[in-house]
């Protein structure tokens, strides 16, 4: 009789409990892709097109710093008003930026590296107070890591300068004659 008892126990215990599972939905699994509209929820807890356009306001700067450091080093004759012009277009080129259509291709992107189940955890970080902070300080964090590998990068563009430096020799030397300097930035 306990035997008996003990068996139907254990039978309405499984019943009750595959019930309860059966009515609960199934948590998503690594395997299941992140929608659109999952991704376009994370960009915005990230804060992203805010996020954007100071962090692409902060490149271009120190970009126009170094094009025109390295114009003046490689050309010194270059003029000042050649200058204005190549920093008028780096401004022209990040005000133009279509921030929309870019975040646009970044959701495919995002749809391939991660699952659903990443984009939801990115997100209630990105909600928290620490994930908060962490976008909050994102446009000082990309300032400061690129005032500190200014210098590297500096020695970098040299380089690829005297490579283009040779290239433009060599071309000549065979009678091609290439500009260095592209014409848009030339004198009129």
């Amino acid at each position: 009789m306990k035997h008996r008892h003990c068996q139907l126990s254990l039978g309405v215990v499984i019943l009750v409990a595959s019930l309860a599972f059966a009515q609960q939905p199934a948590p998503a699994t690594i395997d299941t892709p992140a929608t659109k509209e999952d991704i376009q929820k994370l960009f915005e807890v990230m804060q992203i097109h805010q996020q954007m356009r100071p962090m692409m306001d902060s490149m271009m700067k120190q970009q126009s710093v170094m094009v025109r450091e390295t114009l003046k080093k490689r050309y010194p004759q270059t003029s000042t008003e050649r200058l204005a012009r190549v920093d008028r277009m780096m401004q022209d080129f990040v005000k133009n930026m279509p921030m929309d259509a870019i975040l646009d291709d970044m959701i495919p992107i995002y749809q391939r590296h991660f699952s659903k189940t990443d984009i939801d955890a990115m997100s209630t970080f990105y909600a928290s107070p620490t994930g908060q902070k962490m976008m909050r300080e994102m446009p000082v964090l990309t300032t400061e890591s690129m005032q500190a590998s200014y210098a590297r990068m500096q020695k970098q563009m040299d380089a690829l300068m005297q490579k283009a430096e040779q290239m433009e020799k060599e071309d000549q030397e065979k009678g091609k004659k290439a500009p260095v300097i592209p014409p848009s930035l030339q004198n009129n």
